[in-house]
């Protein structure tokens, strides 16, 4: 038989639950940061091989980037909340 947990153990449970939450969270921002970095920096790389004038590459691959970011973290949420 199980025997019914007491409120200190709901409570810390809870703590538990909150900071498993806030750094699954807080990963998925480096995450993010990760990957518009990366997407940024290969712009950066092709307009200096290209000597362009503007910096089109690096303006387009950033927002990419950032594209990117926002499908995985999506994704990424609605898996963790099924």
């Amino acid at each position: 038989m199980l025997k019914p947990k007491s409120p200190k153990q709901l409570e810390e449970q809870d703590g538990k639950k909150a900071l498993n939450s806030y750094a699954y969270y807080s990963g998925l921002g480096f995450q993010m940061i990760a990957v518009i970095g990366v997407f940024t920096f290969i712009g950066y790389k092709i307009d200096e091989t290209k000597s362009s004038a503007t910096p089109i590459f690096t303006a387009f691959f950033s927002l990419a980037g950032v594209f990117a970011s926002l499908y995985l973290v999506i994704r990424s949420v609605k898996k963790n909340k099924s």
